[in-house]
């Protein structure tokens, strides 16, 4: 459940960033080795928005693969599920080049409006 304590961070981030004006669109980067469940984010996302500029905007989530790189022989590769073991060499140093990412990728905002307003806070 930890989904709503993300969503209350995108939310206050957007907020922050947004100044007063509405939300429309939330794009977001996720990658897989985060174990976020896209839906459970994207409910608490409509939940904490509520009585926010957030409120009615969209959550957009873009779901990064999980790539790892061996130190080894420099192969690079995605997996589902992390076993940490090269394919190619059966190398064990390997580095999570992808798959570990929560971040906002941009916000789009009505630019004519202004929370203020409709009666909508940060």
């Amino acid at each position: 459940m930890h989904e709503l304590s993300l969503s209350s961070a995108i939310v206050e981030s957007a907020a922050k960033h947004a100044r007063g004006r509405l939300v429309k669109t939330v794009n977001l980067r996720v990658g897989r080795l985060r174990q976020v469940m896209p839906e459970s984010l994207e409910f608490y996302f409509g939940f904490v928005a509520e009585g926010t500029v957030c409120e009615g905007a969209r959550l957009e989530q873009e779901i990064l693969p999980a790539k790892l790189l061996c130190s080894t022989c420099a192969n690079e590769w995605e997996v589902d599920w992390p076993l940490f073991l090269c394919p190619s060499c059966d190398g064990a140093q390997v580095t999570v080049v992808s798959g570990n990412e929560f971040q906002i990728e941009s916000i789009e905002i009505d630019e004519a409006s202004d929370a203020s307003h409709t009666g909508k806070s940060e």
